[in-house]
């Protein structure tokens, strides 16, 4: 059952009852979302910043949230008030899971297009060479490396694996020189690369992981998610504005 479409309402009450005198709060949380056969694995359960709500964090970077005695579930965002402005801490935390994964990335199994001059930042940018709004993109990257941010490219078939897309960014990611054939395929030109182990298929179940369901999905260093196509302009102020 998929995190996605397993609540139909803001919570979900489980029929089991737990002693938290025997169990304890994180056994009795970790056994309730066993009954919800979730298809994520549990990364970790602690206090979330709301007293008798506790914080689960799935792989990938989701978040939940559960009743001290695992009878409720919550998915949804937790807004705390500061100085009379919403803060939200549920984006706030997927973004720290989000940002461990996507620069967890090794740079040598990225394409990568490096800053000129001084690199103040970087961005990972989940790509189909199949996409017309990834080619679009493509062509703004030399802007976006003037301002000083690196791009790292990662594979994303958006008609999923064994698609066209597919092959096209394993010839990519195949090839002797990665940044030319890139370049190449979104020119709309072919690229013929041997077979090779590559990591098109483990970088495509990450971006599901995380979220991304059609590219390009840019990645800021922070964790942010940005989907779909935006001016170099505007992605590169945002790059520029993480800390």
């Amino acid at each position: 059952m998929r995190v996605t479409h397993i609540f139909a309402a803001a919570a979900l009450a489980l029929v089991s009852t737990f002693s938290l005198a025997d169990t304890g709060a994180e056994q009795a949380i970790r056994k309730s979302l066993e009954t919800l056969q979730l298809d994520v694995p549990v990364e970790s359960i602690s206090a979330s910043p709301m007293a008798g709500l506790y914080e689960v964090k799935l792989k990938g970077s989701r978040v939940l949230y559960a009743s001290a005695d695992g009878q409720f579930i919550v998915q949804g965002y937790m807004f705390q008030l500061k100085d009379g402005k919403p803060v939200n801490l549920t984006e706030k935390a997927e973004r720290v899971g989000v940002a461990k994964l996507i620069n967890g990335i090794p740079v040598a199994e990225t394409v990568v297009y490096p800053a000129i001059g001084e690199t103040k930042s970087h961005i990972t940018v989940f790509t189909d060479t199949t996409c017309p709004y990834c080619h679009k993109l493509h062509e703004e990257v030399p802007e976006l490396n003037k301002m000083g941010i690196e791009v790292r490219y990662v594979a994303f078939p958006r008609q999923g694996l064994g698609s066209a897309g597919d092959q096209q960014l394993q010839a990519v990611w195949c090839s002797k020189d990665k940044k030319s054939a890139m370049d190449k395929m979104t020119d709309g030109k072919t690229v013929d690369a041997p077979k090779c182990a590559n990591p098109v298929a483990k970088q495509f179940a990450l971006g599901q992981s995380i979220g991304v369901n059609g590219t390009p999905a840019i990645v800021l260093a922070d964790g942010q998610v940005i989907p779909g196509y935006q001016p170099a302009v505007q992605v590169g102020k945002l790059a520029l504005s993480v800390k």
